[in-house]
């Protein structure tokens, strides 16, 4: 796939007809794959381009509707790294920033679909833009100047709610991990690096993964989860804590910290690059009494854990 990285205004000219998706894609949900693929069965039966056009950071940054802070379920490399694997042929990151905030309908459509050779758009049925959000899969016939058609994609559902990132972030920012599959199509997973932590973890029999994350993903709740570990492309069973450890910290760190224990391991992972899979909530971050207490309840923790991975 050849990534193309786009600021406003550019000179970029196409020179290959293609077929485009549109959208911000955040998380590569059941509703943003229907688009994708729809766009990439299009152009194969075209005989030519698959194209998806994405943009960086999300508007409600630029727009200060969020802050820079803004958690990600998909961050950008992941997101290129899930539209490759579905096969499209060339991916466009469009910088927004309050310039390309400001064009009109007309003014995205001429720069962003017409000079980039596109004959077909595809986007959900809420897909807007423009400044303000103006244009609409409804005027969007009315910009294309005749040059392209396009198929919209109906509202995709799940148990009545409607498949969204929104309600993906809601899951896991409550912790229900075990419901974010059936949306996202995948199970939720987060990247990072080993790092050296407190080494509390191997006194107490449950050495543990100390997990720095590489990107500004979308932390689950805290608490505790069965989980899945990948490491040097091997999948391993262990039970993650996500949280600030009050039973050993008095003052709140500032972040949560990410720490795996993975089951039936006894090598060295520090630097190694990690996936963390999770699959299912245990329970909500407690602080003991005791040292002692704690060993019991991760000892606990570790058999829920193997049951639900089972």
């Amino acid at each position: 796939m050849k990534t193309i990285y786009l600021s406003h205004p550019h000179q970029l000219k196409a020179d290959h007809p293609a077929v485009m998706a549109l959208g911000y894609f955040d998380g590569i949900h059941r509703g943003h794959q229907k688009v994708i693929s729809t766009a990439k069965k299009i152009a194969d039966e075209k005989g030519i381009e698959s194209a998806v056009m994405t943009f960086y950071p999300h508007p409600s940054v630029v727009l200060g509707k969020s802050t820079p802070q803004t958690k990600a379920i998909t961050p950008l490399d992941d997101k290129i790294d899930l539209i490759e694997g579905m096969g499209i042929d060339v991916l466009y990151i469009v910088k927004f920033d309050q310039t390309i905030a400001g064009i009109t309908p007309q003014q995205f459509v001429d720069d962003y679909l017409i000079a980039l050779s596109v004959v077909h758009v595809v986007a959900g049925f809420d897909y807007t833009y423009g400044s303000k959000g103006r244009g609409t899969m409804d005027s969007l016939p009315f910009h294309s100047r005749n040059q392209f058609d396009q198929t919209v994609i109906d509202k995709v559902s799940q148990q009545d709610e409607k498949v969204s990132s929104t309600l993906i972030r809601s899951y896991i920012r409550d912790g229900a991990v075990e419901n974010v599959e059936a949306v996202l199509g995948r199970r939720y997973v987060v990247k990072g690096t080993v790092v050296q932590g407190d080494q509390r973890g191997r006194t107490i029999g449950f050495p543990t993964a100390n997990v720095d994350l590489k990107d500004d993903y979308l932390v689950p709740a805290t608490g505790v989860y069965a989980v899945r570990m990948r490491v040097k492309n091997e999948w391993m069973n262990g039970v993650c804590n996500v949280g600030y450890k009050p039973t050993f910290y008095e003052e709140k760190p500032d972040q949560p910290s990410l720490e795996v224990h993975v089951f039936d391991f006894s090598g060295d992972l520090y630097g190694q690059q990690v996936e963390v899979e999770f699959h299912q909530k245990i329970r909500g971050e407690v602080k003991f009494s005791s040292v002692d207490d704690l060993i019991a309840q991760i000892g606990q923790d570790a058999k829920d854990a193997r049951k639900i991975l089972k």
